[in-house]
């Protein structure tokens, strides 16, 4: 996968857009590595942990061979973690394993996606996270995509599903990128995962869909910890400014 060369302090919030970026630094910082509020993680959090950096180093090789700037891409998210030590050295170690020809994908996601005990939010995130993983240069290519469907497969999403999130992640990202003009109504579109031709009752479900997908409340009652229902509050901002972007435009109410 070639990656540009840009400052990698800007790298992440650019490619990563504001609520992908936040999950990296948050979900993984906060959930897996946080020393400071759990320096005994158990092994749901050491085999989230290591699995993402695997499988990122996986998707990184998906196009052939590993650039410098795919290590240092790498190096950059631990760098936003503040990963160091022990912790470092294991962030390391997963993106080498990942990257190994051999490296038994199916196995790994399965046994990931037992410990997450079907929590789909987690699953969707880690999955996002490997799209923009994808995404870092710009476009997807066809050996990309085929291990984000395995990725996809092995998580439960379809592969419609799959399109849609790409999608989605790609209009956020324009989002959070538009300045201050504001975001334009294609992609207020696509951040709801919709069409300008479906009709006012599609728009109004996928709405209040995604709504009730990171309502705050119930990643709450999931367990999730504090710092990932300030993620939830922002992506519900998000889907809020989208529909009424789009309600604006189709004087809708």
């Amino acid at each position: 996968m070639q990656i540009w060369g840009k400052v990698f302090g800007a790298l992440l919030g650019f490619f990563f857009g504001r609520f992908a970026g936040m999950i990296l630094g948050a979900w993984l910082g906060h959930i897996l590595v946080d020393k400071r509020r759990a320096p005994k993680a158990g092994p749901r959090q050491n085999l989230f942990f290591h699995t993402t950096f695997a499988v990122m180093g996986h998707v990184a090789k998906a196009s052939g061979q590993v650039t410098s700037a795919d290590i240092a891409l790498a190096s950059a998210v631990m760098d936003q973690l503040r990963l160091s030590g022990e912790a470092r050295r294991a962030a390391q170690q997963a993106f080498r394993e990942g990257k190994s020809a051999d490296y038994p994908l199916r196995e790994r996601l399965r046994q990931l996606k037992l410990v997450m005990a079907f929590r789909r939010d987690l699953a969707r995130m880690f999955l996002e996270i490997q799209i923009q993983i994808a995404l870092s240069d710009g476009s997807i290519d066809g050996r990309e995509q085929a291990i984000l469907a395995e990725i996809a497969h092995q998580l439960g999403f379809s592969q419609e599903e799959l399109v849609q999130i790409i999608s989605m992640i790609k209009g956020g990202s324009h989002y959070h990128s538009s300045g201050a003009q504001g975001p334009s109504l294609e992609d207020a579109y696509r951040v709801l995962g919709v069409k300008p031709s479906d009709d006012e009752r599609s728009i109004k479900r996928a709405y209040r869909k995604l709504m009730a997908q990171h309502h705050p409340d119930k990643l709450a009652s999931q367990g999730l910890p504090d710092e990932m229902m300030a993620l939830a509050r922002q992506k519900s901002q998000d889907i809020q400014a989208a529909w009424e972007r789009i309600c604006r435009e189709r004087k809708m109410r």
